[in-house]
């Protein structure tokens, strides 16, 4: 008795909610709207930024498969070389690894080129070379 005497006054509080919900209908009338101000202004011009260049060379063997890729994109740089697992693991095997991840270049030395000569190069080696030895 005491378990439907509690159900009692929730399910009258839900029916007489439903029933108010239903009998309000919104306003027949338009909304009140406020009219803005015109502002003149000069026209707003769209330009998209051009993003880096990026450039691809693809390194293949014989049989047409990709054996490295150098992109080039930016100021940066990095290889990407396929996954070969030893033996005879598959990939995703326990002994076939993960992927292989991009190897970045980081600092590039042209040591075979002979660097040029200036102006200010020349009449400086000219006056640091010491003066002939008396005899």
């Amino acid at each position: 008795m005491l378990r439907t005497s509690t159900l009692w006054p929730a399910l009258l509080l839900t029916l007489s909610a439903h029933s108010a919900f239903a009998q309000s209908t919104p306003s027949q009338a338009p909304p009140k709207l406020e009219k803005l101000e015109e502002v003149t202004e000069d026209p707003i011009t769209v330009t998209s930024k051009q993003g880096p260049e990026t450039k691809i060379t693809e390194r293949r063997d014989n049989t047409g498969k990709v054996v490295e890729a150098t992109v080039k994109s930016g100021p940066s740089t990095y290889t990407v070389r396929p996954n070969h697992p030893a033996g005879t693991a598959l990939p995703g095997d326990a002994m076939g690894g993960a992927n292989r991840g991009p190897q970045w270049t980081v600092m590039e030395f042209d040591l075979g080129k002979k660097k040029k000569k200036t102006a200010e190069d020349e009449g400086a080696a000219e006056t640091t070379t010491p003066p002939p030895a008396a005899k």
